[in-house]
Parts: structure tokens; C-alpha cells; sequence
């Protein structure tokens, strides 16, 4: 296949608590672009103008961002403002996949398995409503509890008891309007990359520490053990895949997506899913890639073969 070549515009970086991760990502896909012939200019949005892009003609914008401000809609705004095609998801499924309230809500009138879960905010917030909200959703502990808006597991906890609910709950609504408690499900971790509307394989996660954390997911020292493919029977693994492929679309999602699933008592639980996975040498969706015969740099080409506006 002969590649057109394109002058690209690499966002990388960016003021989210992800900035480190998105970094990693972003040098590894400039790494790749130019191997595969691009002309790649990078641009950090924390470091210049994004008004300054206007001044320039690209072809696309590769987005390696992660987190607040680079996989919530935000700067898809300004991306279809230039009308510059770009890669990934659009605003709209950015912003609802972002949002784990407006996320859930979408699983469930989809009727894709979530756990149960309620939302808690600065003005509700208070013992007696949060031990009623616990009683009326009809939750046990272990309760986890985290932000509604955030990914690579920042401010996450697992809370055995009501104390370490309500300690753990208060200390992030000092930082956010809103934040989610749900069910802890037990179980495998499984996760599923899908590229262009198309599931490409499942891998099984194995973390020594409490849970698939921070330090779990970019950290070699944390020793978390990737199993490729997911020890899933056949039927089970093309379960996994279907309904991956169902969130993915039923959220309107573009390019690639990583969906993070439990499988407990023969039932897959959906968490989350992302919008700007991760693609670091730890990164899963290179790594699921790999398994498919899916080279990076060849993943990184279906990616920008998505690039588009209008999304």
C-alpha cells in the first residue's frame, strides 16, 4: 500500500494530571509518523498558543493527549473550529465517555452490565445522605470511589468500610464538583481494543498491587502481568469483543477505543471507556495490536486513516 504523505500536527502534553503519560505517548506516534514518511511538527498546548495553529496548514492533528482538556471534548472543539481533520473520538462522544455519570448512563440504556453506582456532589455531601444513597442503591461494600472525569485510575479507592468511603468521598470533593461510588467487582481484569469499529482482541491484567492502579498500569517496576489473549474460553472472548464493539459504537466513538472490563461469576461488568488509550511501551492497545500482527507504526496509520471532522 502506498501512503500519501501528510504534514502533521502532533498535541502532546497538555496541563492535565496525565501530562507525563500523554508525553510518552505522544513521542512514541511522532517516532512512528516519521517512519512512515510524515512531515510531524509536535505542539504542547501547555507550552504555546492553540490560536497559533491557525496560522499554519496541516493535513491532520494526531491527538496524543490524555486526560482533562484532551479527551473530554475540549480541544475537539477547537479542532473542528480549524475544520482540520483530526484523529479519535469526536466532542459529543469525547465528553459522554469522559463523564463515567453520562458513560453509565448510555451502558445501561444499552443494556451493556455496569455496576451499580451513584453519583455524590459538594451539595448533597454528608453522612446521613451518603449512608441513605448506600441503602437505596442497594451496595455492599467494597465500595469504589473516584472521580467522575478523570482516567489512568487518578483518585481511586477502594473503601472497605463506611469510614474509608466517607473519608475518601470528602477529600475529593474538596478537588471536584462530582465524583461516582459504585460496586467493587471482583474477578479478571479484562480489556479490549477496538480500531476503526472493529474489536482486535482482548488481554487479561494480572496487578500485584491491590488493583490495576496508576502505578500498575505505566509503571515496569509494579511487575502487572500482561496475558495475551485474555484466559477467556472462545465463547467468552468473543463475548468480550461483542460488547466492546457495542460501546464503541453505541457512543458514538471514532479511530480507537479501549474498553475496561470485570469478569466475575461468568458476567462481563463494563467500567469505563477510553477515548485516547494510552500507546507508551506499557500501553495495551499497541500491545493487543502486536498480538493481531498489527505493527505500531501500522497502528498509528489506521489511527490518522480515521482522521476526520464532523465527528
Amino acid at each position: 500500500m502506498i501512503l500519501k504523505k501528510k504534514k502533521i500536527l502532533l498535541v502532546l502534553g497538555g496541563a492535565s494530571k496525565e501530562r507525563k503519560i500523554s508525553l510518552k505517548s505522544g513521542i512514541a506516534c511522532y517516532k512512528a509518523l516519521k517512519n512512515l514518511g510524515h512531515s510531524v511538527q509536535k505542539f504542547d498546548p501547555l507550552k504555546e498558543d492553540l490560536a497559533s495553529i491557525r496560522k499554519k496548514k496541516y493535513n491532520a492533528i494526531f491527538n496524543a493527549l490524555h486526560g482533562k482538556g484532551g479527551e473530554d471534548g475540549v480541544i475537539q472543539t477547537f479542532f473542528e473550529f480549524l475544520k482540520v481533520p483530526y484523529t479519535h473520538s469526536g466532542i459529543i462522544s469525547s465528553f459522554n465517555s469522559m463523564n463515567k455519570i453520562l458513560s453509565k448512563k448510555i451502558f445501561i440504556k444499552n443494556k451493556i452490565l455496569t455496576p451499580k453506582y451513584f453519583l455524590l456532589n459538594k451539595s448533597n455531601f454528608c453522612k446521613r445522605n451518603l449512608k441513605k444513597l448506600i441503602k437505596k442503591n442497594k451496595i455492599g461494600y467494597p465500595i469504589v470511589s473516584k472521580p467522575i472525569n478523570e482516567g489512568s485510575s487518578i483518585g481511586v479507592k477502594i473503601c472497605m468500610n463506611f469510614k474509608s468511603l466517607y473519608n475518601h468521598s470528602k477529600t475529593l470533593l474538596k478537588k471536584y464538583d462530582d465524583i461516582i461510588n459504585e460496586s467493587y467487582i471482583g474477578g479478571q481484569e479484562i480489556q479490549v481494543a477496538i480500531i476503526n469499529d472493529k474489536a482486535i482482541g482482548a488481554i487479561e491484567l494480572r496487578p500485584k498491587r491491590k488493583f490495576y492502579d496508576y502505578k500498575a498500569k505505566y509503571l515496569k517496576s509494579a511487575k502487572t502481568e500482561h496475558i495475551m489473549p485474555a484466559n477467556l474460553t472462545k465463547k467468552n472472548y468473543n463475548k468480550v469483543l461483542g460488547i466492546a464493539k457495542k460501546t464503541h459504537l453505541a457512543l458514538k466513538c471514532r479511530g480507537v477505543t479501549r474498553c475496561d472490563f470485570k469478569f466475575w461469576k461468568n458476567k462481563f461488568y463494563l467500567l469505563e471507556l477510553n477515548t485516547q488509550p494510552g500507546m507508551t511501551n506499557l500501553s495495551l492497545v499497541p500491545e493487543i495490536a502486536k498480538y493481531n500482527n498489527i505493527t505500531f507504526n501500522r497502528l498509528i496509520q489506521k489511527i490518522l486513516a480515521d482522521a476526520d471532522v464532523n465527528k
